[in-house]
């Protein structure tokens, strides 16, 4: 295989394709070349990597000649890697061409090309199904045919199925079977020509999730900035544009934002060397030909300057806050976000544990955000008490804060007549009820904090407005409604009910049947001891805490070390011998070696395991790092940044480490690293 993923967030991945002129990091840009009308050195705007019409030099006999000559590279004159197309989008405009798919596929093997494309048939969006079906049998027939007929050349083959999601997945599937190189996801652009970015999502997601993770995905003709990060997300690695100069001479200026007409311009739209160095004045002014090449060089200029932002917003883990900025830069993308949100579920698969910046919220779409979900799947792992004490947001972290002007309490009374605040319940009467009391904050995006685990990540490395909108505040009450269930007796602070008061449900006028509580700052204490039993729960898994710390009511001599300089948790010993240490980054346990003992025996297999081959064995022992070449099993739940154990064949705990990639890309993958160890030789 040809391709490394290097960082992730979201389904966005930065990655490493391999091809015979060089490598390519993605997400790419692939400015298109008219074979034989060559205008602008592309390398010069950021260009790495370029797309070409093979079928246009086939059909020109002179093209054809000084290309097999010359071979396409020099041709061009481009020196690192070309990808040719084969004649389908000739084959859409057209409805026919003169040439097999035999022919194209030894002639782009022939000129040198890098990444050949079989002969698929594009189908339009919204046609009858009948002939989605038919076209799509052609295009897997010539996908195998291609394979076939290819000596070396890496190929693409083309996911096709018009907007029937079924027919899409189903031509991902059995392409993705057969060991095609990248996998371009076709006949989309009449579907961004006309907005319709919400069946631009669905037809990405139905052919991406049946794709194999390990190969790059190419979005055809997404050429608009305004798109990139979106796909990206969606895990689309690669795009193709020839927006940029069909754009320029329409006199139109690409931005991530939109497009702007010359003919509108005040000033110019950016700072890049053609807008610092003209005004839309100088540039009408000029004639047609030389304005269109400066215009042509602008479109590149921003087009790359997004690609190098998605790929910083991937390291950063900030991925989805851009595409959440540049979906609103139109009514008909900020449709295709919202879509996003019945996709959730999958993107939680591939979202990484944890990132380097906090969550922002930035509005509703921002609730369907996989971290949102996670969470609140996670403390159901927690330990389940009898009583729950609910408390509204304070600034973070809520435990260190959340004991200053908290102002009433109301415990909810059983009884038909009680409906007073005023009813006297003494201290004594509550003692029960607070030896088993669960301390939450409620609050937005994450909805239900446990104080326990509020240092966390992401529910202490996050921000949301101080005014809520309708949303936001349907959607906590709504899962703080669903986890009260779970509880026998509710105490709720007055700003917390305020707060929720203004919906029509059970929550209102809630008031009216609670009876007034007294709570003091001790009452809203959470142990240390507590603290790092949760924590394990909700990053291992339940009964995790007691594992490796033992159980609460049991002296088993844990030593727990704090900061002198912060005074959170540091390290947890077991007399002189440490089990794991508390990140502060992130709030969670990197284990030593008696912490991976401990969770190893724990936990059943194959969960939080990577199971690695004999050959890896050694190598895993001596602290090397694994390759997921060698990895035979693993807990397809894992995410990456998470931590896991690395055992061998028997299930023997050889070392412990980070993921690199999640479940599913470990299993999928034979190249690049899995795991990064910390520690062998257990």
């Amino acid at each position: 295989m040809n391709f490394e993923i290097k960082y992730k967030d979201a389904m966005g991945r930065i990655g490493i394709l391999k091809t015979p002129h060089g490598n390519i990091k993605t997400p790419a840009l692939m400015p298109v070349i008219h074979p034989g009308k060559q205008t602008m050195d592309v390398k010069k705007y950021g260009a790495e990597i370029v797309i070409t019409n093979a079928y246009i030099m086939y059909k020109n006999e002179d093209l054809r000649e000084r290309v097999l000559e010359e071979g396409v590279h020099s041709f061009i004159d481009f020196p690192g890697p070309i990808v040719t197309d084969s004649g389908s989008f000739q084959l859409s405009v057209y409805g026919d061409i003169d040439v097999t798919n035999r022919e194209i596929i030894e002639f782009q093997e022939a000129i040198g090309t890098d990444v050949g494309t079989s002969l698929d048939i594009p189908t339009p969006p919204f046609v009858k199904r009948e002939r989605a079906e038919k076209d799509l049998e052609i295009t897997l027939e010539r996908a195998k045919e291609a394979l076939k007929v290819r000596d070396k050349l890496m190929l693409n083959s083309v996911v096709q199925g018009s907007t029937f999601t079924d027919l899409r997945s189903r031509c991902a599937d059995e392409i993705g079977a057969m060991g095609f190189d990248v996998y371009p996801i076709g006949a989309v652009v009449p579907l961004m020509e006309s907005y319709k970015y919400s069946e631009l999502v669905d037809v990405v997601m139905a052919s991406v999730t049946h794709l194999p993770d390990s190969q790059p995905r190419h979005l055809m003709g997404a050429g608009h900035p305004m798109v990139f990060a979106l796909a990206v997300a969606m895990g689309c690695d690669l795009f193709d544009s020839a927006a940029y100069i069909l754009y320029a001479k329409n006199d139109r200026f690409m931005m991530p934002t939109g497009t702007y007409k010359l003919e509108n311009l005040i000033e110019m739209p950016c700072s890049c060397p053609v807008c610092t160095s003209y005004t839309p004045e100088d540039l009408r002014k000029m004639e047609k030909d030389e304005r269109m090449k400066l215009i042509a060089q602008h479109n590149l200029h921003v087009s790359f300057a997004e690609i190098r932002k998605i790929k910083q917003a991937i390291v950063d883990g900030s991925l989805m806050e851009l595409v959440e900025q540049r979906c609103r830069a139109h009514p008909y993308l900020l449709d295709g976000l919202r879509n996003l949100k019945n996709y959730t579920s999958t993107f939680e698969k591939y979202d990484p544990a944890s990132k380097n910046s906090a969550f922002f919220y930035s509005g509703p779409e921002s609730l369907a955000r996989p971290e949102i979900q996670r969470h609140l799947k996670r403390i159901e792992r927690l330990p389940q008490k009898e009583n729950l004490l609910i408390l509204p947001r304070s600034r973070k972290p809520y435990s260190k804060n959340i004991h200053r002007d908290l102002g009433s309490f109301y415990m909810k009374v059983p009884g038909d007549d009680v409906n007073v605040l005023s009813s006297d319940l003494s201290r004594p009467d509550l003692e029960e009820i607070f030896r088993d009391l669960q301390i939450v904050v409620v609050d937005v995006p994450f909805a239900v904090i446990p104080l326990e685990i509020d240092e966390v990540y992401p529910l202490a490395q996050n921000e949301s407005p101080l005014k809520n909108d309708l949303d936001a505040l349907k959607f906590v009450r709504e899962a703080a409604e669903k986890y009260m269930k779970g509880f026998k007796n509710v105490i709720i602070n007055e700003k917390v009910l305020k707060t929720f008061g203004d919906f029509k449900t059970e929550w209102c006028n809630l008031c009216d049947f609670y009876s007034e509580v007294k709570i003091g700052p001790d009452d809203l204490r959470v142990s240390d001891e507590e603290r790092i039993r949760y924590v394990a729960d909700y990053q291992f898994g339940e009964g995790s805490g007691n594992a490796l710390f033992g159980d609460k009511n049991q002296k088993k001599g844990i030593k727990i070390v704090k900061s002198r300089k912060t005074g959170k948790i540091r390290h947890v010993y077991d007399g002189e011998t440490l089990i794991a240490t508390l990140r502060a980054s992130d709030g969670v346990f990197v284990l030593d070696r008696e912490g991976a003992r401990r969770l190893h025996s724990h936990l059943e297999y194959p969960k939080n395991r990577v199971a690695v081959n004999a050959d890896a064995e050694p190598f895993a022992r001596e602290g090397k790092s694994i390759f997921a070449k060698f990895v035979i099993d693993c807990d397809v739940d894992i995410k990456s940044n998470e931590e896991v154990l690395i055992v061998n064949q028997n299930d023997d705990l050889i070392a412990f480490g980070k993921a690199i990639l999640c479940g599913h890309e470990i299993m999928n993958f034979n190249t690049g690293q899995a795991v990064k160890t910390r520690k062998g030789g257990l």
